[in-house]
């Protein structure tokens, strides 16, 4: 069958079986299996046996197996299709850090890397429109994601290194013997002497200007036990204005200070036109000869012109296959971004490891599952042990925040605020933490992180994001704990207390752990349920008051019993869903719990009688006085929009832990699971406490209960 006729078949939807005869498609590695489901998810399950004319055969691009594939095709008559890594591929370069891919290029009609024949990418530049309103800004938005975040091809970049000082040449090395130099001429491949040329133009047309060579990722610093591969530039550069960087340094942050940058084909060249260059370009990679870099060595087909979105918008957009492992289906690259962002928050802050203290046995099984994918947890008792044995490691000093004393220095980490389902005090897995490296979010006597991100503008999708995430969670009713059973009965009593009060406002008074940190550090006056109860009567003499006692109090599992709390409260909402309970109330008072955060999702009205995290931003009537520090916070920060404090509280300042995959996540994901109730037996198994542990809490609460009477 000729070529045109498969293209002609491909494009009418006529299935083409695709078969590979390598052990990158077809051997037990991780990245094969990614491979393989890409792929099958795509519509084209990998084959054996030899094929047919009206087949295809996979090639992994230009590698080393490739012959043994455009063999079989040659003499099959099949078609040749070349597999690549998309263009963001992982944290650590798939021969470093053995990762599998979030994406795959499938090309039909050749590499994206090899000009010697158009590829299908250089035929979406050159053809498509690309002139879709909504497509473009997607392409912008994502461009700012990325930006933001730091994203690339691969991301085993540290933050906070110090760049270089600005005003620079950037020359960018390559791996030696890199697919995009074979095959990167159009008769053939690119000389080594490319390289020494491109240094010697950069140093010509700069004269003056320090040079600093960018080394390849896989070129730098050995990962795990492997070692990198040497890149076209020896370590002794004879010019004193050259010298080498190999530091993990984000390619942004590199490009932000140079005044020119100089590639032959790096992907690093894609960047530098992303983040606003012009690079002087030696080779024929994708992204030349569109009006958007200098060519040195012009092709002359390719002559169209394009802005950056449209650049983007092909090669990122358009051209790759998607990939959610967490819902294990091909998805658009904005939850590529979602859950990169989610693994580089948690790569950049495990690389160094950490040292824990404060971490009670039970715990410390979820500890190593949040924060030991980089180096294992090393937990410490005594915070002073702890923090020694951190200095002499070079890992972080973290520890959990109600356990540790003020003067720690560390890392504070404390539930999120969609924590699971069930109860912490009946230990339940987390699959939320924050952590804090300023103080802790509860307590208003000193700064916190998450009160530095609710007065930090919002990133480009933020406002947006933070929204659709309300609506899900509303939707979804989902709540902290996410326990209590639907109010059912409770309705119609609720019904016939507005009844008999007509024109009152219905008021949800929640109760709290009166032993809780929140109180001991965020309360007002009112410090105990009793106290609360009775200061909403004298305030609100005539409206219908619902108490709804602390899940964990009402478990018997912490203090805070409220004796004949109903000569105060109209109703006591014992075992009750809180997200039904807010459909039927007006307001809510609260000293400083979360489930006032949560009324303010659903639109309700909060009154704070002390300063939880989500009061003093002018969302709430605040009766406790607002520290002065929050006061400037907000005022420098603008109008703080309920968008902007949800973006902080969800998306910014947590860190989430899928429980069926055991990976970071978005939050997102975190809603999908605590939704799906009905998901019997994975998903719902891991977002419960075992029966060993069931019986662990129900001992802890019958000693803190025997403990607080004795009090």
């Amino acid at each position: 069958m000729s070529r045109r006729r498969q293209n002609a078949r491909a494009e009418h939807g006529v299935a083409m079986r695709l078969h590979a005869y390598s052990g990158g498609f077809l051997g037990p590695s991780a990245q094969a299996r990614r491979i393989r489901r890409i792929l099958a998810l795509a519509g084209h399950p990998l084959r054996l046996g030899w094929p047919g004319p009206d087949d295809a055969v996979a090639a992994w691009g230009h590698g080393p197996r490739a012959s043994r594939a455009e063999g079989v095709a040659a003499r099959s008559g099949a078609a040749l299709w070349r597999i690549e890594d998309a263009f963001i591929r992982s944290i650590h370069p798939a021969r470093l850090g053995g990762e599998a891919p979030m994406g795959l290029l499938v090309d039909r009609q050749g590499a994206h890397y090899d000009p010697s024949q158009p590829s299908a990418l250089e035929h979406l530049l050159a053809t498509h429109p690309l002139d879709n309103t909504p497509l473009l800004d997607r392409a912008r938005l994502c461009m700012a994601r990325m930006a933001t975040i730091d994203l690339s091809k691969y991301n085993a970049h540290d933050p906070a290194l110090e760049p270089p000082a600005p005003g620079y040449v950037l020359v960018i090395d390559q791996v030696r013997g890199d697919a995009s130099v074979r095959h990167g001429g159009v008769g053939g491949p690119l000389p080594d002497g490319l390289f020494d040329e491109m240094l010697t133009a950069a140093l010509d047309e700069n004269p003056g200007a320090r040079v600093i060579l960018r080394t390849h990722p896989e070129a730098m610093a050995p990962h795990r036990g492997r070692r990198g591969r040497g890149g076209y530039f020896s370590a002794a550069i004879p010019h004193d204005r050259v010298s080498i960087d190999s530091r993990p340094l984000p390619p942004r942050a590199l490009l932000q200070g140079a005044v020119a940058v100089y590639t032959v084909s790096s992907q690093m060249g894609f960047d530098a036109i992303l983040a606003g260059h012009r690079p002087h370009v030696f080779g024929l990679p994708f992204y030349a000869g569109w009006g958007l870099s200098a060519d040195r060595n012009p092709l002359p087909r390719r002559n169209r012109r394009l802005t950056r979105a449209q650049l983007f918008a092909a090669a990122m957009l358009l051209y790759p296959l998607w990939y959610d492992p967490l819902r294990d289906r091909l998805c658009p690259l904005e939850q590529v971004i979602d859950q990169m962002e989610a693994r580089l928050r948690a790569f950049r802050r495990d690389r160094q490891g950490h040292v824990a203290c404060g971490m009670r046995l039970w715990k410390r099984g979820h500890l190593q599952a949040f924060f030991g994918r980089e180096k294992p947890v090393l937990f410490a008792a005594d915070p002073a042990r702890a923090a020694a044995r951190a200095a002499a490691t070079g890992r972080h000093l973290t520890g959990w925040a109600s356990a540790v004393p003020d003067s720690f220095a560390g890392l504070r980490v404390e539930d999120g605020f969609l924590r699971s389902r069930g109860l912490g005090a009946a230990l339940t897995p987390p699959v939320s933490l924050v952590v804090d490296d300023l103080g802790i979010y509860y307590d208003p006597r000193r700064d916190s992180r998450l009160e530095r991100l609710i007065a930090t503008p919002l990133p480009p999708d933020g406002t947006a994001r933070a929204a659709a995430l309300i609506q899900t969670i509303c939707n979804a009713g989902l709540t902290k704990y996410n326990i209590g059973q639907n109010a059912g009965k409770l309705t119609d009593r609720i019904k016939k207390l507005r009844e008999t009060h007509p024109g009152a406002p219905v008021i949800l008074v929640p109760g709290q752990v009166e032993d809780d940190a929140s109180i001991r550090y965020g309360a007002g006056i009112e410090r105990s349920n009793f106290s609360l109860l009775q200061s909403v009567r004298d305030n609100c003499p005539d409206a219908v008051i619902l108490f709804k006692p602390h899940p964990d109090v009402e478990a018997g599992l912490r203090a805070g019993a409220v004796l004949k709390a109903d000569t105060i409260a109209d109703l006591i909402l014992t075992d009750t869903d809180a997200h039904t309970v807010f459909q039927h109330v007006d307001e809510v008072w609260t000293i400083t719990s979360g489930l006032g955060f949560e009324a303010l999702l659903r639109g309700k009205p909060v009154t704070c009688l002390g300063m939880p995290f989500y009061a003093g931003w002018g969302l709430t009537r605040d009766l406790a006085p607002v520290p002065k520090r929050r006061q400037a916070l907000a005022a420098g920060a603008g109008p703080v929009t309920l968008e902007r404090l949800v973006h902080a509280a969800l998306i910014a300042y947590p860190r989430y832990l899928d429980p069926l995959t055991g990976t970071p996540c978005p939050p997102e994901l975190i809603v999908e699971r605590l939704a799906r109730q009905g998901e019997g037996d994975a998903a719902r198994g891991r977002l419960r406490a075992g029966p060993g542990l069931r019986l662990l809490a129900r001992l802890q609460g019958a000693m803190a209960s025997r403990a607080h009477w004795w009090r």
